[in-house]
């Protein structure tokens, strides 16, 4: 088990090591207290700890710490470039609005692959992708997907404006990159990004009319992930359900009967077992509470075709917890998880899911967990 990981919250980034003998995880850092962190992100390739902060009025902030290094720098955020009169008329006659480019949160970072040393990927709110060919010291809108005119047709979820949330980088393939969109779909391209694909056929948006519940470019993926050893296996918790894909995106099968709700917003995906996943299910819409008061975590071993309600640890009675998209993680074992919430709790489990152990009930509302390592 990773015996250190990292949580990012509302007020700050903590980091928590497990004495091993006692089975028991400590706070022995705490950075940037008071700022809110919206992505974490480790880099398994050099050994470093990426932080972006969200400072509202004054702006979005990145920094990087290096394996072993004690002190944080801070490196270039994404920026986008300056809107044309042209291009600005254009957004207002599609979207009835003009749009900022502004951006107003880092929400993915990924690394490129083992064969693209330093190379990093950002998704942001709105929807842009950018690529850092320098570990972050410089970054590129991706033009070729913010430029799609499908993109005028995206609309915000949770918040006012489209993100996007979820990148997956091909380990066989480095050009071949899958974003997911809040609510924009899910989009593919196989040349670096030189072109891309809407990759959605099958989802449905119930929040829609019906004659458009099925269109690619309207759906909410609330995050999207695959299986490192069958990358053409994909999980996606979405606003109206659990789907799943195992032709690497070309068709997407909803989920059935799912208990006790097919609503949340995190997704885990065991990294060997294409098969294996993780949910954390809640009453949607205006509610977004654990149904019930009770909160649990549910596992699939068999694609889909049943669950197993977990809640070993977790509160019973009056549990108004709700975890976010990048609050749930997996180690490399695929036996130990993490999952923080909105209310402050962290837990982890080194047995699947099946009991959890409470880490702490006060810390700030928690947005992003990950293991180092």
């Amino acid at each position: 088990m990773s015996d250190c990981l990292h949580v990012g919250t509302k007020k700050g980034l903590f980091t928590l090591r497990r004495n091993s003998a006692a089975d028991k995880w400590t706070i022995t850092r705490r950075d940037f207290l008071g700022e809110p962190v919206s992505m974490l992100f480790h880099d398994t390739r050099d050994g470093s700890l990426y932080c972006a902060l969200n400072h509202g009025h004054f702006g979005v902030k990145l920094h990087r710490q290096e394996q072993g290094e004690e002190t944080w720098t801070e490196i270039a955020a994404p920026q986008f470039p300056e809107q044309t009169p042209a291009e600005k008329q254009q957004e207002e006659e599609k979207e009835g609005r003009p749009n900022s480019w502004s951006l107003s949160q880092i929400w993915a970072l990924e690394s490129g692959g083992e064969d693209q040393p330093g190379v990093l990927w950002a998704g942001t709110i709105p929807g842009g992708l950018f690529r850092s060919p320098d570990r972050g010291e410089s970054w590129q809108l991706l033009r070729s997907l913010w430029d799609r005119p499908e993109r005028l047709q995206w609309f915000g979820g949770g918040y006012d404006d489209p993100g996007i949330h979820s990148v997956c980088v091909d380990p066989r393939d480095s050009a071949h990159v899958t974003v997911g969109v809040s609510c924009g779909g899910v989009w593919a391209t196989r040349d670096g990004g030189e072109t891309w694909a809407l990759c959605a056929d099958g989802m449905r948006a119930e929040y829609m009319p019906p004659e458009l519940a099925g269109a690619g470019n309207v759906q909410d993926p609330h995050r999207l992930v695959n299986c490192p050893a069958d990358p053409d296996t994909f999980w996606v918790q979405h606003h109206n359900g659990i789907f799943r894909t195992t032709d690497d995106c070309q068709s997407w099968q909803e989920l059935d009967r799912v208990q006790p709700s097919g609503f949340g917003f995190a997704v885990a995906v065991h990294p060997q077992n294409p098969d294996t996943a993780w949910f954390v299910p809640a009453v949607k819409d205006e509610c977004r509470i654990p149904v019930a008061g009770k909160m649990v975590v549910t596992r699939t071993d068999d694609g889909g075709q049943s669950f197993i309600i977990m809640s070993d640890g977790l509160p019973a009675t009056d549990a108004y917890d709700l975890v976010y998209r990048h609050a749930l993680d997996i180690d490399a074992t695929g036996r130990n998880l993490v999952m923080g919430s909105t209310t402050g709790s962290l837990w982890v489990s080194s047995d699947a899911g099946e009991s959890w152990q409470t880490v702490s009930q006060h810390l700030p509302p928690v947005h992003v967990t990950r293991f180092a390592g």
